[in-house]
């Protein structure tokens, strides 16, 4: 099962951090249209997880994907990191996020995932939150060590059902390899921005569940400008070291110049389904049972 997911939140922080640059927002859409008419092409439904001030301030953009036929899952209100709320501004995040989201679409959203997995073993709380606001699947779960939260100790690689102070959740977790001792991800991101083509497929071959996440600004050919120290630490909350910095901008910009040809390359080679569906095919009495 190769479940097919992007995280959508390029064209809301263009608006408040880019500096609403008209060309920038032509290329999202341009891209994102070429993405929905490749899933049209093989009748292929994804998970689209949209920053709730998505469906305010860019409320088209979310529709336009929903009406091809596609799930809209939740990713936070304004893309700030989980790790870096307290419970109440966590709370209210989400609150404001699933009233935006459902609001522009007309239906429950029941789909979640922590902007860069930002959900760890120091806020496993945010797991009763989600709960609280009608989540049914989530997928934050990075199942090994991470700057931004991480399981390095989840002891599954499969669709799971976790449980936290008397709420249980469907846990869709981020695919894992092995490279020289250390577990890390190869289908999404950056790391499918490093990793070549046949490793990426010959990793999925080996597996039965792969989950494929990507950022529209994963696959832009055009590299984005290093971050000044003030925009790092609004950012990311954190002292904006030069080599912090540094970090950030190539970790942002490797491999991006042949990514959207190579996405392509994937999409068409296998085929995918949504979390919707993935849902309906699974056997929630077979799989781990992972109590936080």
């Amino acid at each position: 099962m190769n479940i097919l997911t992007f995280d959508i939140e390029e064209w809301y922080l263009e608006k408040v951090k880019g500096g609403e640059v008209e060309e920038k927002f032509r290329t999202f859409d341009d891209i994102l249209s070429q993405i929905l008419d490749m899933l049209d092409a093989k009748e292929e439904k994804a998970t689209f997880f949209c920053v709730g001030k998505m469906g305010c301030e860019f409320p088209d953009v979310v529709r336009k994907i929903y009406k091809r036929g596609h799930e809209i899952g939740c990713h936070s209100n304004v893309h700030t990191w989980l790790n870096k709320m307290t419970e109440e501004e966590c709370r209210q995040d989400t609150r404001e996020a699933m009233d935006s989201l459902e609001q522009c679409v007309g239906e429950k959203v029941v789909s979640y995932r922590a902007p860069a997995f930002s959900i760890g073993e120091n806020n496993k709380w945010a797991f009763e939150i989600l709960a609280e606001f009608g989540i049914e699947k989530d997928s934050s779960v990075y199942p090994s060590t991470r700057d931004f939260g991480g399981f390095p100790n989840f002891g599954s690689n499969s669709p799971s059902l976790i449980s936290y102070n008397g709420i249980t959740l469907k846990e869709y977790p981020i695919s894992m390899t092995t490279i020289m001792g250390k577990r890390m991800a190869y289908s999404g991101g950056g790391y499918f921005r490093f990793f070549p083509l046949w490793f990426v497929r010959g990793q999925m071959k080996k597996s039965d569940y792969n989950m494929l996440y990507f950022h529209i600004e994963d696959i832009l050919a055009e590299s984005s400008r290093p971050m000044s120290k003030l925009e790092y630490e609004t950012y990311f909350k954190e002292n904006g070291t030069l080599l912090a910095r540094y970090k950030r901008f190539v970790k942002a910009n490797l491999g991006k110049k042949n990514a959207f040809e190579k996405l392509q390359k994937l999409i068409n080679k296998d085929d995918y389904v949504n979390l919707k569906q993935a849902d309906s095919h699974m056997d929630w009495h077979a799989v781990p049972h992972i109590s936080l």
